[in-house]
């Protein structure tokens, strides 16, 4: 009798366990804690700490006690590592990054950092493995049970599991519910707090090995909806007396078109014949839903910049936090000179940096779970800036200041149609944490300035977090400018990180005056997330203001300027999800606008800012998915159907862009 209490005091020590990190982990990072959330990770804890004991009660005493100490100590490693890695990315890692995980490495100091600073947390999440070890082989048995308690723990844990599943069930189906989170969408950080941290990890690792990909759910209702949105975008046009920027049209500004002739950003791709031709219905599917894709239409900003040069950089960490008139007169310079656009996002995207460069970079949303930009590397990417100039013969190249293998864009980059350098691969700068992009701007340069038209894309690095005077040498290098600033001590070495990038835009223009082309070169830049490395309240204390975490907190500035233009205010939401589209039509180029996810920012099409969570926001107003909340803009009354029909557009988006990953969807509508 002793023994067998002992066995199940094991089983309850393992439940304990389980349910104590998970615990933990909300208490340190999880804002909504007293949630349905921690009934349903108690729930799948309890079946999980089963499975564990079963494991762990399958062979002899010794066995059995070195598994339980190697399981938990396993566990324990998952929970810390998932902990610091949120400190620094907020996200979770996925077990795709964890095969790649080596990079991160990369990153040594700032981890040990964290490390540091979380060091309370990492004891507790040990504290279970470290009283096993001591104190296991006094306190519980582990002996080998018999089959009869096997088989019907092995019962229980099943019923009991059916019983969770049904339980996230009747809790509700809806978008980002803990049902939603369980079958149908990846998405890390909800999932941790609706479901935890276990249930997430053996989630991903299921469909990683499955090779999952999202599912689409939408009702008739929506469906219906949002088609008749669409017929009615097709008998509008814009009020020709409304300002030089095209704004969203109010119904008493709507008029029919007659038989004007209206022009569109789409290639001619016959759909009908490729639907015929196709076996596969997931692509069939895409081949109907391309097809009856409302395009852009095209207007007085098309071909504006025709056959400009092109410099594009996805800024890292860059927000508009960085833009002062003082500290960094540039930046200033740019926004503010240049098209200013106030109402600008950058969402933060599973893989931060490069899920942040892919939107960017392709107008479409990356897939959760996977590296999107290393994936893309196979697939036929015309819409990319590289590709599409390529083209037309300009000089396409394209650069990063830190390892030329980060994030694989040695793969990535090259087939975006660049001639592709980093440190590591033909790029020489000085060896420093992070590096200089002023010194990469004095060293590319030289390469295709000369060399017109031309193309050169830029990735920075000297934005990035620590910030703080001690790890970071670009902020300590230049510490001597932002001193003054009424800061705390970390948004202080955040500007000072940012003026880098500053001096780096300002040695750009002198040399584009110097050759005489500043007024033939369109220069784009955006960020590739938030600062996230500064805290809640360094960021607060850099805006003024408490920052709403759902949809301010992601705002910031777009760069969009040329030399000699006249500035313009651009009110209009917009992310950059947006920027391809956008670029490709004031260069003039041929591209498809029903095959991007995002719009051009220039079009009378409705604005539309998606973020990560399925929240949204558009010139309505911003729903929150979190909350279930729509906020209308003040004066704006919303139709019935209205939220619902954008969530069906925003679901649509998420899941055709996955699949034009996963299928390599334009090579084979453009027959690669």
């Amino acid at each position: 009798m002793i023994r067998i209490n002992k066995d199940r005091h094991l089983l309850f020590y393992y439940i304990l366990s389980l349910f104590f990190m998970e615990f933990i982990l909300r208490i340190s990072i999880v804002k909504n804690f007293f949630s349905s959330g921690l009934i349903f990770t108690l729930l799948f804890t309890i079946s999980m700490a089963a499975l564990l004991f079963i494991i762990c009660s399958s062979f002899s005493d010794k066995i059995n006690y070195i598994l339980s100490s190697v399981f938990l100590g396993i566990l324990a490693f998952i929970f810390s590592s998932q902990l610091i890695y949120y400190k620094f990315f907020r996200t979770f890692y996925t077990a795709y990054s964890l095969g790649n995980g080596s990079q991160v490495l990369e990153f040594w100091r700032d981890i040990l950092i964290l490390i540091f600073r979380n060091v309370l947390w990492i004891i507790l999440f040990f504290a279970p493995v470290i009283l096993i070890i001591v104190l296991g082989q006094k306190l519980f048995c582990f002996r080998k049970i018999e089959k009869s308690y096997k088989f019907s723990l092995m019962y229980f844990t099943i019923f009991l599991h059916i019983m969770s599943l049904e339980a996230i069930y009747i809790n509700g189906t809806d978008e980002n519910s803990a049902y939603d989170l369980y079958f149908n969408s990846n998405y890390p950080v909800l999932s941790v707090e609706k479901l935890g941290l276990v249930t997430t990890v053996r989630l991903d690792f299921q469909r990683l090995i499955s090779g999952w990909s999202p599912s689409l759910k939408a009702s008739a209702t929506e469906l219906t909806y949002s088609s008749s949105e669409k017929s009615a975008c097709l008998t509008y046009e814009k009020d020709p007396t409304l300002a030089e920027f095209p704004t969203p049209i109010a119904e008493s500004d709507k008029k029919l078109v007659g038989e004007e002739k209206i022009e569109y950003n789409i290639i001619d791709i016959d759909f009908e014949l490729l639907m015929s031709k196709e076996e596969n219905k997931a692509i069939k599917d895409m081949h109907e839903y391309f097809k009856n894709e409302q395009p852009t239409k095209k207007n007085e900003y098309t071909g504006k910049y025709k056959g400009y040069n092109l410099i594009l950089i996805t800024a890292e960490g860059f927000s508009h936090y960085a833009v002062n008139k003082d500290v960094t007169p540039t930046l200033y310079k740019l926004v503010n000179e240049g098209y200013n656009f106030t109402n600008f996002y950058n969402p933060i995207w599973g893989v931060s940096t490069s899920d942040g460069e892919y939107v960017a970079c392709t107008g479409l949303i990356p897939k959760s779970g996977v590296w999107s930009f290393y994936h893309s590397g196979k697939n036929h990417m015309p819409f990319v800036m590289g590709n599409q100039l390529k083209k037309l013969d300009y000089k396409t190249v394209a650069y990063h200041n830190h390892t030329y293998t980060y994030y694989k864009r040695d793969v990535s980059h090259p087939n975006m149609g660049y001639d592709y350098k980093g440190v590591g691969n033909g790029l020489d700068v000085k060896k420093t944490w992070p590096e200089s992009d002023l010194e990469m701007m004095e060293k590319t340069i030289p390469e295709y300035i000369s060399n017109q038209p031309f193309h050169a894309y830029y990735m920075t690095v000297s934005g990035h977090m620590q910030y703080n005077f001690f790890g970071n040498y670009i902020s300590s290098k230049n510490k001597e400018y932002v001193k003054d600033l009424p800061y705390f001590e970390e948004g202080k070495a955040y500007i000072a990180a940012q003026i880098e990038l500053d001096r780096a835009l300002e040695y750009l223009l002198s040399q584009l005056e110097e050759a005489g082309i500043a007024d033939k070169t369109l220069i784009v830049l955006s960020a590739d997330h938030y600062p996230y490395g500064l805290k809640d309240d360094e960021i607060d204390n850099l805006a003024g203001h408490e920052v709403e975490k759902n949809f301010e907190l992601y705002k910031s500035a777009f760069i969009l300027y040329t030399k000699g233009m006249k500035p313009v205010i651009i009110d209009r939401p917009c992310s950059s999800l947006d920027i391809i589209p956008t670029i490709s039509n004031l260069l003039g180029l041929e591209y498809d606008s029903r095959l991007l996810m995002g719009k051009d920012i220039f079009s009378d099409s409705e604005p539309l800012v998606i973020f990560s969570n399925r929240s949204f926001i558009t010139d309505k107003g911003n729903y929150n998915s979190l909350t279930k909340e729509f906020t209308p803009v003040d004066g704006i009354e919303i139709e019935e159907g209205y939220v619902k029909s954008i969530s069906s557009i925003v679901r649509n988006k998420f899941y055709y862009s996955a699949k034009i990953l996963e299928t390599d969807y334009y090579g084979k509508v453009f027959e690669k």
